[in-house]
């Protein structure tokens, strides 16, 4: 079973966060505890670099990420999502790569 590997990389003040390996339950714990350390700072997630993201992954850390502000990259749309409907995201309607069919009979 491969854990997660969690590369700290500072640069401007910001604290970069690169998770490599499998974010899950048990890991997205070892996870919060590393951001409530860094409760202070700005921080940024960087997912880009996971080989297997559970879901359960993300209801543990939702708990962590709406105290603090975390900026978070390289979401899949799955997850990007379930953070969205835990309310850590917010709606990205200004990113619409497509119309709905509210807008097509509006105009």
């Amino acid at each position: 079973m491969t854990g997660l590997q969690i590369l700290r990389e500072e640069a401007a003040g910001r604290v970069t966060l690169r998770l490599e390996g499998t974010l899950d339950g048990r890991t997205a714990q070892e996870l919060s505890l590393s951001l409530q350390s860094l409760a202070k700072s700005e921080v940024v997630l960087d997912f880009a670099h996971l080989r297997e993201f559970k879901d359960s992954a993300v209801g543990v850390l939702t708990h962590g990420l709406k105290e603090g502000a975390v900026q978070m990259r390289g979401l899949a749309t799955h997850h990007e999502r379930m953070f969205r409907y835990f309310g850590v995201l917010s709606s990205p309607a200004t990113n619409r790569a497509y119309y709905t069919p509210e807008d097509v009979l509006s105009v």
